[in-house]
């Protein structure tokens, strides 16, 4: 008589109330249970995660344990426990329960399989996605105003931490930024990423997720297994990235195609919301520049005359923050060029339409000869048609007739 028992949270579900918290849904499954005669409960959580994705680590045991036998009935809450996806949901309700005669009870929805099937199940599922397609539709219409409105839209990077008065505003780690500033320093005294990431290893600096870590800071993410003084290239190489150390505000960086893929796509730097001097810097602006340029992250655009411009590279646009560039009357090259390249193809055609004038009449009078030659060869053909008829007699002709 075992039973397993589901619970799950989202970030969503706290606006509900505090009746789908994790211990209420506890409290409430068991009671259920124990009334309805199982004696073993076993419990499966995941506790702060959507469930439009499937992919949950207690959701995911509980499955196998199922698939395995292990159990003869499922309690949740309600169906969007399982999950908000109506085509997976459906497939476990419709298919993999009953294939494996597993017990299904949603206490608040009222289904109970072991008392028959309940035709309102599969709408309950539709709706259960429509809810969170819903909600992720608000909440990215609030997320585009408030980013557009300069509120950070992400967590702040290693160097910074939340202002525990005001969480909108990030305030520098003092202990973090020294390691930040130390980066910069090292690379502009010539040192490569590989380079500082030993050095700081050899130190034993505390890689930014186990600095976190010790201090309690939660972040989002699975963060490989790997001492925690481990540096990567890759992790210097984000750091020394970073416009946000030179106190700027960049919303928009990336973006997700859809509520149900919650995999973060890079955005174009033109879509990019950028707040300059927001909060207090941890690396000069001149410097964070630097940096750029030495890394062979700005570019020198040549003009035309092949030569730079000596401002390339240095002026930003104060509004978006993206990089200016020299150009002079670039339309009008562009339709010079093309003017050129149309003269070039005039004179081509010219050139043919004469070699053809030149050519016609001869190519005429060859044509006529050849015309002349065919009707003279014609008439040759006729005459020793007839001549043969007239020569072989009238069985000949009796039988050419025939």
């Amino acid at each position: 008589m075992t039973a397993f028992l589901y619970e799950r949270l989202s970030r969503d579900d706290n606006l509900e109330g505090e009746s789908y918290s994790i211990g209420n849904q506890k409290k409430l499954l068991t009671k259920v249970a124990k009334e309805k005669g199982y004696t073993n409960l076993v419990h499966f959580l995941d506790d702060g995660i959507s469930g439009v994705t499937m992919d949950r680590p207690g959701f995911k045991d509980m499955m196998e344990q199922l698939a395995a036998g292990k159990a003869a009935a499922v309690f949740v809450k309600d169906l969007s426990r399982l999950g908000r996806n109506y085509i997976e949901v459906g497939r476990l309700t419709e298919e993999f329960f009953p294939e494996h005669d597993i017990r299904l009870v949603a206490v608040s929805d009222n289904i109970d399989t072991a008392e028959g099937e309940n035709e309102l199940a599969p709408i309950r599922n539709l709706f259960n996605e429509w809810y969170a397609r819903d909600i992720s539709k608000k909440r990215r219409i609030s997320n585009k105003i408030k980013g557009n409105a300069g509120e950070p839209m992400g967590q702040p990077p290693y160097g910074y931490i939340k202002d525990p008065d005001n969480p909108k505003r990030w305030i520098v780690d003092d202990e973090a930024a020294r390691i930040v500033r130390r980066i910069y320093s090292m690379t502009l005294e010539g040192y490569g990423t590989e380079q500082i990431a030993t050095q700081l290893e050899k130190d034993e600096i505390l890689t930014p997720r186990a600095y976190w870590l010790k201090k309690g800071i939660k972040r989002p993410g699975k963060g490989k297994q790997q001492p925690p003084t481990k540096w990567n290239s890759s992790t210097i190489t984000k750091i020394l990235s970073l416009q946000e150390y030179c106190g700027d505000i960049l919303n928009f960086k990336t973006y997700s195609k859809s509520y149900k893929n919650k995999k973060r796509i890079d955005n174009d730097r033109e879509n990019w919301v950028v707040f300059q001097d927001v909060h207090e810097a941890i690396i000069e602006r001149a410097v964070y520049e630097q940096v750029q340029q030495k890394r062979g992250k700005i570019r020198k655009r040549r003009t035309n005359n092949g030569e730079h411009n000596m401002f390339s590279g240095l002026l930003v646009c104060a509004d978006c923050g993206s990089n200016l560039h020299f150009h002079f009357n670039a339309v009008w090259d562009h339709t010079e060029k093309l003017r050129e390249q149309y003269a070039a193809e005039l004179k081509k055609v010219t050139q043919l339409q004469k070699q053809w004038a030149l050519r016609k009449p001869v190519l005429d009078a060859h044509c006529l000869t050849l015309q002349k030659e065919i009707l003279r060869l014609e008439q040759e053909v006729d005459a020793l048609v007839m001549e043969k008829l007239n020569g072989d007699g009238g069985s000949s002709a009796h039988e050419i007739g025939t």
